[in-house]
């Protein structure tokens, strides 16, 4: 399954609180990879990140946590030839994991 909208993100959090920060990462996982401790990479429809961020808002407190979000452009054009690990290695899902 594939879609000409599709991009890839990627998204990285500082949450102060222990159990928000649980429940923004377990949120998280739902929609990609955790490739670091605090950093996911999605390959998400425009309209799966919007329901993404209003989910993150009810999360997080904006007074206190920040969540980066990088739009690293389309899938289609994105390869994973970009991304330069040093140490340990973490996996990308293939290409056929996709939120719409």
């Amino acid at each position: 399954m594939s879609r000409d909208d599709v991009r890839r993100y990627l998204v990285t959090y500082d949450v102060a609180q222990d159990r928000r920060r649980t429940r923004l990462a377990k949120e998280l996982e739902h929609y990609g990879d955790r490739i670091q401790y605090s950093v996911f990479l999605f390959d998400v429809s425009p309209a799966a990140m919007l329901r993404l961020k209003t989910e993150i808002l009810d999360l997080v407190d904006v007074g206190e946590d920040s969540v980066l979000i990088c739009d690293l452009g389309l899938k289609s054009e994105v390869s994973d030839k970009n991304f330069q690990y040093l140490g340990v290695e973490r996996p990308i899902t293939d290409d056929s994991v996709m939120i719409f």
